[in-house]
Formats: C-alpha cells, sequence, structure tokens
C-alpha cells in the first residue's frame, strides 16, 4: 500500500476502478502538450493523461466538457472518471478507454450523431460555460452571457484580437477586427439562436472512430454556443457532403449559414496566428477586409 499511495493515478485504479491489478501500462500518442497512457487491468483499461507542469484546473475543465457531452447519450465521448493532482507537481485525468477502430468514422453518422448531441445539449443560463477552459493552449472565457452576438463579439473575437495586440503588436488586425466585431450584427438577422453544447474544436485529430465504426470525439473545448460555430475548425477537419447533409436533417440550415461560415473560422484561424505565428495572419485578415467590404464598414 504504501508504493501504491505513491502514485495517485494507480491508487484511485486499484479502488475506486475495482482492479485488483495493473497488467501494463503502455504510451498511447497523445497531444502536443499531454502525456497519454493506456493502464491495462484485470477490470479492463483505463486512458490517462498527465501533464507535469499544470495544477488540475485544465484537466477538470476537460472533464466537465467529456461529462455534459457523455450526458447527452448521442456521440461517442470517453467518460471521464477521475482528476487530481500528481504528487510532486502537475496533473491526470483518468478515463474510459476506447479502443479505436481500423477507419475513420463514417461521414453521414457523425453528421447526424453530431447535430443529436446540439439538440439535445441545451442551456438554460444562456452562452457560455461552467468553467472557463482553453482551445488548443490558449485560455477560453466561458463568462455567461443572454445574448450570442455579444458573447461571441467579445468572449472569442475579442479575446483573439486583444492577444494578437498584446503578443505581436498587431494593432492593424485588432483595430479592423474590432470593426467588424461592432457591426456584425446583420450577419444573424431573421434566426433565433438557441445555446447548443459545442465540442468547440472539432478537427480531424479529435474525431475517431471505435471498433464498431461508430464516430467518437474526443479532447473538447466545450461551451454552449451558435450550433454553426462548431464547424469553425472545418478547415482542419475533412468533413464531406454526406456530413453536411446528415447534419441538417437533423439540425435543419438557417438562414444565412453560407454569409457567417467564415466569421466562425476566424476564431480559429486568430487563434493558431496566437498560437503557431504569421503563417496565419493572412487567413484571419482577408476574412476581416472580405466582411468588412460586404458590410461596407
Amino acid at each position: 500500500m504504501a508504493a501504491m499511495s505513491e502514485d495517485p493515478i494507480q491508487e484511485w485504479i486499484l479502488t475506486e476502478g475495482k482492479a485488483t491489478q495493473i497488467t501494463r501500462i503502455r504510451p498511447i500518442g497523445g497531444g502536443c502538450i499531454n502525456l497519454a497512457n493506456c493502464y491495462d487491468t484485470d477490470a479492463g483499461s483505463f486512458f490517462v493523461k498527465t501533464n507535469r507542469s499544470i495544477g488540475p484546473s485544465m484537466f477538470e475543465a476537460e472533464a466537465i466538457g467529456l461529462g455534459a457531452m457523455y450526458e447527452t447519450g448521442t456521440i461517442r465521448v470517453p467518460k471521464p472518471f477521475k482528476v487530481g493532482p500528481l504528487r510532486n507537481s502537475g496533473s491526470y485525468i483518468i478515463m474510459e478507454f476506447i479502443e479505436f477502430g481500423a477507419s475513420r468514422s463514417n461521414q453521414s453518422e457523425l453528421g447526424r450523431k453530431l447535430a443529436e448531441m446540439h439538440k439535445a445539449g441545451k442551456s438554460e443560463k444562456g452562452f457560455g460555460f461552467p468553467v472557463d477552459n482553453t482551445i488548443g493552449s490558449t485560455p477560453q472565457i466561458n463568462t455567461w452571457c443572454s445574448d450570442w452576438i455579444q458573447f461571441y463579439g467579445e468572449h472569442r473575437l475579442g479575446y483573439q484580437l486583444k492577444l494578437a495586440q498584446d503578443q505581436y503588436g498587431d494593432s492593424t488586425i485588432y483595430q479592423k477586427g474590432q470593426r467588424l466585431i461592432k457591426n456584425m450584427a446583420p450577419l444573424f438577422e431573421n434566426i433565433s439562436i438557441e445555446p447548443c453544447l459545442l465540442h468547440g474544436d472539432l478537427w480531424s485529430g479529435n474525431i475517431s472512430s471505435d471498433k464498431n465504426g461508430e464516430p467518437v470525439i474526443l479532447d473538447p473545448a466545450c461551451y454552449y454556443g451558435h450550433s454553426e460555430a462548431e464547424f469553425g475548425m472545418s478547415w482542419c477537419a475533412g468533413f464531406g457532403g454526406s456530413f453536411y447533409s446528415s447534419y441538417f436533417e437533423v439540425m435543419p440550415k438557417q438562414p444565412g449559414f453560407e454569409k457567417r461560415r467564415d466569421l466562425y473560422l476566424l476564431y480559429h484561424y486568430l487563434n493558431h496566428y496566437n498560437l503557431f505565428g504569421s503563417g496565419y495572419r493572412s487567413s484571419a485578415m482577408s476574412i476581416i477586409d472580405d466582411y468588412l467590404r460586404m458590410l461596407k464598414v
């Protein structure tokens, strides 16, 4: 027992996790931020992510997001079990281990299941989330707001524009971006926007399928927002025609969808600019310039 208590991950697996023996710990290809391992036991396998440089708050936010998506009973996500601090420094999250299949998920089924999640995951508090989280390693502010245009302008586009100004001294993108935020309301005319539970960072690296071919989504940056914002990473997701047609069968396409599409890409291009540098600036800038021309401002 003395040795076991040195490792809070093994301690949980051998008590709450109902295992009596850990047979193997094997590394799994994680992301660029955390280490990932699979713990094989006589009670099944557990997926564990660790990070030696941060406290538990990032994993707590991930667990709350995974839990919210899991509770909808729609698309498959790994069920979160436990978050905590590591003994000396850092933190961990233990979740259900899902064995991935050989192929990527069926596009049509992914679209349908994602739409079912958006339809089922509703919020009475408005737009936002119970906790702030991260998009990549960038903080994502989720303070509740009753107005989507205000929420998206302030906590999504505005936050990233301020980051670009602070980080790179980029006053051009900041000023033009703020002009867009102040004038983007006409893009939302004649639609009603309900807060839907979003995965928030849906690109190909966060989409897989289980061994039965059912779609699985993971590594979320969840919040309640306009359903269309879910497609903001579509430039890295490879969504095909069958994905969208199945999605819109469950969640009908709203008037002006095409006009707003780039507005939702913009948040993620700005985030990539802030995370990875100037290679993404021109994509963000051209979207802003196109909207300023379209809106004649």
